[in-house]
């Protein structure tokens, strides 16, 4: 999901650069949308990982 952020980041910088400025603006604020929806999504993975407090099984060696 960040990987799509950071699309969506780089093709509002190259819409800017060529004057596309409803197109980058676009661009920009899903880039930005996507990015926070990143964090918070882990931020909340992060918290349910500490509450139940397991660590994942281990892959046979």
């Amino acid at each position: 999901m960040l990987s799509w952020a950071l699309t969506f980041l780089i093709v509002a910088l190259i819409a800017a650069l060529l004057g596309f400025g409803g197109i980058a603006g676009s661009a920009a604020a899903i880039a930005q949308f996507l990015f926070y929806l990143f964090v918070i999504l882990f931020v909340v993975s992060a918290v349910v990982s500490l509450v139940r407090g397991r660590s994942p099984p281990l892959p046979p060696a």
